[in-house]
């Protein structure tokens, strides 16, 4: 078979079979958007240490490791661009403030919210083409793991995105008003950051576990917002 199936990509094949598992619960009949976003967080876990695990193997061939930037990529683009946009489109499907048939858009809104969709998996794909190509100018002439990033990691989507979620649920519950707007912009104001020029520190292992401990804590709030609601 072709491809390359050791420990180092685990990781990266767990996260792809998690979102593509979240793009499919989130488009099911009515669409189950707050259900997705567990399959978001999970993604976020397995983003956060597939690359340290990869590291361990010392006599990874150069072709592994090209594969490996390479599945990252394409996993991110789906776990982190396509599946924050389904859940985004599910909860425009359960909500009565957004109208949609097959003759279109019967509000302006609408068509704005499926625009920002739109414009986030596009910025993500622009960041994750641009990281590629500049981390690999960049091991050219520096080496080693880069100190800081350019612009909004996309894989901070998956821990920005569910407390909006989160507060968005728990609030239409305790006042019946339908706040679906909120998480289309919060996802218009990452996508901006995913290819805006500012300098962000790369967490190290004590930073990645911060924000690993954070996304449990969404996870448990998410799943007890679900139970008592």
């Amino acid at each position: 078979m072709i491809g390359f199936y050791n420990y180092t990509v685990f990781l990266t094949y767990l996260s792809l079979a998690s979102a593509s598992t979240g793009i499919i619960i989130s488009l099911t009949g009515a669409g189950h958007p707050f259900v997705g976003t567990f399959f978001l967080l999970f993604c976020g876990l397995c983003d956060a240490f597939d690359g340290r695990i990869a590291r361990t193997k010392k006599d990874r061939t150069e072709t592994e490791c090209k594969y490996g930037i390479q599945i990252d990529s394409l996993s991110d683009i789906v776990a982190f661009g396509i599946l924050p946009v389904c859940i985004g489109a599910a909860l425009v499907f359960r909500s009565d403030v957004f109208t949609f048939d097959i003759k279109g858009w019967a509000l302006p809104f609408s068509i704005m919210c499926f625009a920002v969709m739109a414009l986030y998996v596009l910025a993500a794909m622009i960041r994750l083409a641009f990281f590629n190509v500049s981390e690999e100018e960049r091991q050219k002439t520096e080496g080693g793991c880069r100190k800081y990033y350019l612009g909004l990691p996309v894989t901070l989507g998956s821990l920005m995105l569910p407390p909006v979620l989160i507060l968005q649920y728990i609030l239409e519950q305790i006042f019946t008003v339908d706040l679906t707007y909120i998480y289309f912009v919060a996802m218009l104001a990452i996508a901006v950051a995913f290819v805006s020029r500012f300098h962000l520190p790369k967490p190290g292992m004590r930073g990645v576990l911060i924000m690993s401990a954070f996304g449990f804590v969404e996870t448990v709030l998410l799943a007890i917002a679900l139970l008592v609601f």
